[in-house]
């Protein structure tokens, strides 16, 4: 069974950096396909950082040039490095293999971002 665990989330100023992860464990699919998602209460999680089995990356447009995506292939694990972070940036970050376009196992707890302005 696969287990997503999410950390490194906090509060923050506005312009600040947070780097979050993702570990990975159970899985035999490669973490190039993870994506980052986030939801904010009453409204539905959204894709912000999407991965390929290929390697490449998409970004929402929302959060490109300052989202980068990583991966520690020894560690199975994903990061999400967040650069100049804004109030709207405020979020439950999740982590999810995306097939398809959609998120393919169970969520995990997530971590929360808070962006104070």
């Amino acid at each position: 069974q696969v287990h997503l665990v999410e950390s490194g989330g906090g509060l923050v100023q506005a312009g600040g950096s947070l780097r979050l992860s993702c570990a990975v464990s159970g899985s035999t699919f490669s973490i190039n396909a993870i994506g980052w998602y986030r939801q904010v209460p009453g409204k539905q999680r959204e894709l912000v950082a999407r991965g390929s089995v290929g390697g490449s990356i998409n970004y929402a447009d929302s959060v490109k040039v300052r989202f980068t995506i990583s991966r520690d292939y020894a560690k199975n694990t994903v990061y999400l490095q967040m650069n100049s972070l804004r109030p709207e940036d405020t979020a439950v970050y999740f982590c999810n293999l995306v097939v398809g376009g959609s998120a393919y196992w169970d969520w995990g707890q997530g971590t929360q971002v808070t962006v104070s302005s």
